[in-house]
């Protein structure tokens, strides 16, 4: 009954994931409640994996990739890709691609993508190159980059955390680097010679209101003598009230680009967003002459210190979740959010009420000040924004210093990993590299909790027998095949999970059953961890993986994209990581 009810569960989680209805973290609390409740864990086993060395080694890099961020590091190296671009060409794609996975190597991959999306992005419009060509490559190479060392992805330092253990050597610093290394090449290389043969070209839009389709709700209105609207409030208009959204006015000579508060005159000729037929259905009630029939463009909503740009909806950002009439960005920033494009559709109508998911990019209209408001304080970076050259700062090699010394102390085995991991972090935020506040900001809690109920999870799946189940099923069904190919069927299975789930999530499912299977067999159960471990990381199939979904609205990429680019390169990578493993981990 256990081994039903385990699979039961793990069946429901993989659903639910794939669902995307509920975060990730609370079906994995519910899932450890599921467990506790019959008795299947203590608590404290249920809740061991929260206390591990995975979650300090995991959150100290969270914050030390944070104290890179914002002492200017990443920004200087942004900056010299912007002086050496070549844009278009294969050695732009290769040197790219190779600073992309380097950084991966020793960074969150998400936060690398998040950093080279704009600046990628204005490149590609600054040398008249689609964007689309040079997004996807920019996530793969982070997501290949991570398979190069230790903390190069979370999955990595989770099924280092798990194979511990197990009574298994944890992974070294650098185990991986070798196969890692030739993963990006290969990944690269297919990149360069057939990836990017599929890659879409999307027209260079030099219009954003014509990039978002923006000109057919957008309407100019006239406010007649006698008119309603006359003495209302822009905020809380009739037309506001109609869902209708007043993104300039021109009253006389002057260009007005409103406040909520500001009072609306008679003779003001409005541009407004919205549904045109619901403003043509009330022209007489509210005594305005709509026009219709005029031909929008992005200039019309601008003047000479309002602009319009679009903002991507960056990992950790603090408007995730949230609707924009929570956020009140006008008040606090001074900006206008005119559109959200998301996975191919623009959004126009009843903005307030949408709430904000990571990878949306925004159409906002503001000054200067208010986008650098909504990077600081927002975690909204513009798009496409090529800005000139930031200085290296001591507090910036300060940080570099201390990155890798405890990179050097973990290797040397001075510390263990974690502390020192944690003595960075601790240093990097008493420097003022980093402040508290950011510190806890940074970290991707969510994924925290993922990896330490997921852990749990497989602890339940030995401890019921369900793993010892599995492992006799599938070894029996693939005996034919011989180890090699019972490998390559746990290889195809994480494959597939990856896709509704989390890579970390589906390594870590697998990995308990793989293990047991490998001891079944009589062979390397190092050799079997590890394959899944890498099989997480070389899955692209599907855009669900966060430093792919980042760059999916920037691209304006469709989800077939993915699968055309992606399915390719999963099967070479897998083909030669299956071919090397034995190699450097005998079977």
């Amino acid at each position: 009954m256990a081994v039903a009810y385990i699979i039961i569960l793990l069946t429901a989680t993989v659903v639910l994931f794939s669902l995307e209805k509920l975060s990730v973290d609370l079906i994995t609390l519910l899932l450890l409640v599921a467990l506790i409740v019959p008795g299947i864990l203590t608590p404290s086993e249920a809740f061991s994996g929260f206390g591990s060395d995975i979650v300090v080694i995991l959150g100290s890099i969270f914050v030390i990739s944070a104290a890179l961020q914002d002492a200017g590091v990443l920004d200087w190296i942004g900056d010299q890709m912007r002086r050496r671009a070549h844009v278009g060409s294969k050695s732009f794609l290769l040197g790219m691609m190779g600073v992309v996975g380097g950084m991966s190597a020793f960074m969150n991959n998400t936060t690398v993508t998040a950093l080279f999306t704009p600046v990628v992005s204005g490149l590609a419009r600054k040398g008249n190159v689609s964007p689309s060509k040079l997004l996807m490559p920019v996530a793969f190479a982070s997501i290949l980059g991570g398979t190069i060392t230790l903390i190069g992805t979370s999955t990595n330092v989770a099924v280092s955390g798990f194979i511990q253990r197990e009574g298994m050597k944890p992974l070294g610093m650098f185990e991986m680097t070798p196969i890692g290394l030739i993963i990006l090449a290969v990944g690269i290389l297919y990149m360069m010679l057939i990836g990017i043969r599929f890659l879409p070209v999307h027209k260079l839009e030099e219009d954003l209101a014509e990039g978002f389709t923006l000109r057919k709700y957008l309407s100019e209105i006239l406010v007649l003598p006698g008119s309603p609207l006359v003495g209302q409030p822009i905020g809380e208009c009739d037309l506001a009230i109609l869902d209708f959204q007043v993104l300039k006015i021109g009253r006389g000579a002057q260009t007005i680009f409103p406040e909520p508060g500001l009072q609306i005159e008679e003779g003001d000729l409005l541009i407004v967003s919205g549904n045109i037929q619901n403003l043509l259905s009330v022209r007489k009630i509210e005594g305005i002459e709509v026009r219709a029939d005029r031909n929008f463009a992005s200039s019309d909503l601008e003047g000479d210190e309002t602009h319009m740009a679009e903002v991507l909806v960056a990992a950790r950002s603090q408007a995730i979740g949230h609707r924009l009439v929570e956020m009140d960005l006008h008040a606090k920033a001074g900006v206008s959010v005119i559109a959200i494009y998301r996975h191919g559709q623009t959004f126009v109508e009843s903005l307030e009420e949408i709430r904000i998911r990571e990878g949306d990019v925004l159409l906002v209209q503001s000054e200067p000040s208010g986008f650098t408001l909504l990077q600081e304080n927002f975690g909204l970076p513009v798009l496409e924004q090529v800005t000139a050259p930031h200085r290296k700062s001591a507090r910036g090699l300060a940080v570099v210093g201390i990155f890798f010394a405890a990179v050097l102390c973990g290797s040397l085995g001075v510390l263990p990993l974690s502390a020192c991991f944690l003595i960075a972090a601790l240093a990097a935020i008493l420097i003022g590299a980093v402040s508290m506040e950011r510190a806890y900001q940074f970290i991707d809690w969510r994924l925290l909790i993922l990896i330490g109920g997921m852990t749990a999870f497989g602890v339940a799946m030995e401890k019921t027998g369900t793993a010892q189940f599995l492992s006799e099923l599938i070894m029996h069904s693939f005996a034919p095949l011989g180890t090699l190919g019972i490998l390559a069927g746990f290889f195809v299975l994480t494959v597939i999970f990856t896709q509704p789930m989390s890579n970390a999530a589906a390594a870590l499912v697998v990995l308990p059953v793989a293990i047991k299977t490998a001891e079944l067999l009589g062979s390397n159960p190092r050799t079997f961890a590890i394959g899944i471990m890498l099989a997480a990381s070389v899955s692209f199939i599907a855009p669900l993986e966060p430093s792919c979904i980042l760059v999916y609205g920037p691209g304006k990429y469709r989800f077939s994209d993915f699968v055309k680019v992606g399915s390719g390169l999963t099967l070479v990578l897998a083909v030669v990581v299956l071919l090397l493993l034995p190699v450097f981990w005998p079977l």
